[in-house]
């Protein structure tokens, strides 16, 4: 990527927060807090830099920062001096966390005209320090612009939503997202589209997917497992072989769950008869035909709870490959 991709003119979807940042800093009317909501790997962080480097821009274009001056390229890089990124640390953001932010913010900047501050998933923020950061939001310096970022179901408290102002963003265009997918990563056009349909609009995502694998396991999975005439035996070494795979992702077994649990939901799309356009599976359209002819609501809602225990009980650091052998042997 380019250093003038870090733009308002590159950032891909995203129009409205797009064109709502442009006309509050051409307007001097930048709030000074922020809360970029909406699902993880759609662009928010790059959002925010791409609104620092504009207001902090040495040669600003008409609607957007020039990507090319040494204040952009920093911005860039993430080696600007006067931007402060804080991520969770762990599962979440802590106190002192933000006992240091606070420090750092005791200081003026040291070159630019606006301090940006990124906060990121503060969903995951620890109660006792979001009534830490709470005062410093109240009272902000005005070289300071904080910027929240936080996912669209996580429970922020009501004192801190009060302080900022909320910009939401949707999933990418999935056309949109192929194309950059296909840019950045050189890849073919239905590789970029499935990916991008099966990230549900999340870039962020969609890397994931493709860098683990998924899709591929995804495939062996629906075309062995979910439709295999085989054996016992067979049967036996194949659950125990996909299950050893299955749990080898470790910490992204939940998302390989998450695509198995698109194909049954596009399997009750098929077998209501609903739209082909809503399948999130079209890289497997024969498979789907061929699972629909040879199932029921009933067997596919049963399936989708044995989904839901693996996922709890996941959640709860049982033995993953213990539990994707049952859930595998459920779903055959």
């Amino acid at each position: 990527m380019e250093t003038s991709e870090l733009r308002f003119a590159y950032l891909r979807g995203h129009e409205k927060p797009k064109a709502l940042l442009r006309e509050a800093v051409a307007n001097n009317k930048m709030g000074h807090a922020y809360l970029f909501r909406g699902p993880d790997g759609v662009g928010k962080k790059r959002a925010a830099l791409t609104l620092g480097a504009y207001v902090n821009c040495k040669k600003p274009l008409e609607d957007d920062g020039c990507g090319r001056c040494p204040s952009c390229r920093k911005y860039f890089s993430g080696s600007h001096p006067d931007l402060i990124i804080v991520e969770p640390d762990g599962a979440a953001i802590k106190i002192g966390q933000i006992r240091e932010l606070k420090r750092q913010l005791a200081f003026p900047p040291l070159e630019a005209r606006v301090r940006l501050i990124i906060l990121e998933d503060i969903q995951s923020m620890r109660r006792e320090a979001a009534n830490s950061l709470l005062k410093t939001l109240e009272e902000p310096d005005p070289a300071d612009l904080f910027i929240l970022t936080a996912d669209p179901a996580g429970t922020i408290l009501s004192t801190i939503l009060s302080r900022c102002q909320i910009i939401p963003f949707g999933p990418l265009d999935y056309e949109d997202m192929a194309q950059l997918l296909m840019q950045e990563d050189d890849m073919e056009e239905s590789l970029a589209l499935s990916l991008a349909a099966a990230s549900e609009g999340s870039l962020g995502r969609a890397k994931l997917l493709q860098q683990e694998n998924l899709l591929s396991l995804r495939q062996e999975v629906v075309e062995g497992l979910l439709h295999g005439h085989l054996d016992q035996a067979e049967s036996i070494a194949l659950i125990f072989r996909l299950s050893e795979k299955t749990a080898a992702l470790k910490e992204n077994t939940s998302e390989f769950l998450a695509l198995l649990r698109q194909w049954y939901r596009d399997l009750v799309l098929i077998t209501a008869g609903g739209p082909e356009t809503a399948i999130v599976n079209k890289d497997l359209a024969l498979s789907l035909q061929a699972a629909a002819r040879q199932t029921s609501f009933t067997g596919l809602y049963e399936k989708l709870n044995r989904l839901d225990l693996a996922e709890r009980q996941l959640k709860r650091n049982c033995s993953r490959t213990l539990v994707l052998e049952t859930l595998f042997f459920d779903l055959i």
